[in-house]
């Protein structure tokens, strides 16, 4: 048997209200089965959370942990690029070290055997990355009861329809996942401007452009979820908020736009096809027959997956308008479409999540 893998864990931060979730966050990677070789906190563009946490731990940005310092080093950066998710965690690949790049929320906790896991499914070398399972952790303590779980990657956790155990996918879930360093260095970063962006609309879908984009270019590679990795992913009272959930819908078909003018819909869409022709429809007919039974938010599940799902096609037709439209544009001016790497370029979709 060979060294153990070297684990990175990126945790991007952005917000001193989520302090103790950070705490907490930090503290369960270093509870690890499967030790991380080291934590980095990605601090988007907040210089007074950035000092914060400097002093927190110690200021220490070498490989090695101070005197008194928990045994896993926890590097602090500063966001390198423009503000934002992706670009914080590419700040992150650029400074890691381990083979491993491993993600976490910054409002998560890892159990104890998440890393243990991933180090597992990478004996095979052609596995390029790895994601586990999120389990909500709601604020008043429990499920709100016209929440249907086929939506619960509106809160960005683990959603009913996803096949069990340990299988192969397109795409893993950019909070709880990890990547081969290699990955990167062939195929470049997370694109920006798809993903969340501090206060505009919450954007998704980077990680789903990113793993197509590792697909296309290692047409052997193989990409997994294993949902014995798990973690536990707070959400607030405001995202139990039906306008929350229209929101956020919303939002996802916007980002699906970006990911299928940059990959095609053949491949940005063929998930979300299966997932609404086969597992939608039966969500519905569950809820519809829970309220016949009498029991409590059956017809309110059912009215919430056709909302989302009307709420995620409009914000899909408005950004397939918008950047058709901002496409033509710029070919008209002369300008390329695409960047370097093979992202998509979002002015559009900048300009509409600012609406």
């Amino acid at each position: 048997m060979g060294p153990a893998l070297r684990f990175s864990v990126v945790i991007c931060v952005h917000t001193e209200d989520r302090w103790d979730d950070i705490l907490a966050a930090v503290a369960s990677v270093h509870g690890q089965s499967h030790p991380a070789h080291e934590v980095l906190l990605v601090v988007d563009h907040h210089a007074k959370l950035l000092d914060r946490l400097r002093e927190h731990f110690g200021g220490a940005r070498t490989g090695a942990p101070a005197p008194g310092a928990p045994p896993v080093p926890v590097l602090i950066m500063a966001n390198s690029g423009p503000r934002g998710l992706s670009a914080g965690r590419n700040t992150g690949i650029a400074s890691a070290d381990g083979e491993i790049i491993a993600f976490l929320d910054d409002d998560a906790v890892a159990e104890r055997d998440w890393l243990r896991h991933f180090a597992a499914a990478y004996a095979d070398p052609a596995v390029l990355a790895v994601g586990g399972r999120t389990e909500p952790v709601w604020a008043a303590g429990r499920r709100p009861v016209w929440f249907p779980e086929e939506f619960d990657w509106v809160v960005g956790c683990t959603y009913r329809g996803l096949p069990p155990g340990k299988v192969r996918v397109r795409n893993v879930l950019g909070g709880n996942a990890s990547f081969r360093r290699i990955a990167f260095d062939l195929v470049g970063g997370f694109p920006i401007g798809i993903g969340r962006d501090g206060d505009r609309r919450p954007l998704g879908c980077e990680e789903t452009e990113l793993c197509i984009r590792i697909s296309r270019t290692l047409p052997d590679a193989v990409l997994l979820i294993d949902d014995r990795a798990v973690i536990h992913h707070r959400v607030p009272a405001e995202r139990q908020r039906f306008g929350y959930f229209r929101r956020r819908a919303y939002a996802e078909g916007l980002s699906k736009a970006l990911v299928t003018r940059s990959v095609g819909a053949r491949d940005g869409l063929a998930a979300e096809r299966r997932h609404t022709a086969r597992v939608l429809p039966v969500g519905v007919l569950r809820g519809l027959r829970d309220a016949l039974l009498g029991r409590p938010g059956g017809a309110a599940r059912a009215g919430a997956i056709l909302a989302g799902t009307a709420a995620a096609a409009a914000g899909y037709a408005r950004g397939t308008l918008r950047t058709r439209n901002a496409s033509s544009t710029r070919q008209n001016k002369g300008v390329d479409t695409f960047a370097d790497d093979g992202t998509t370029a979002v002015t559009a979709a900048h300009e509409e999540a600012a609406v």
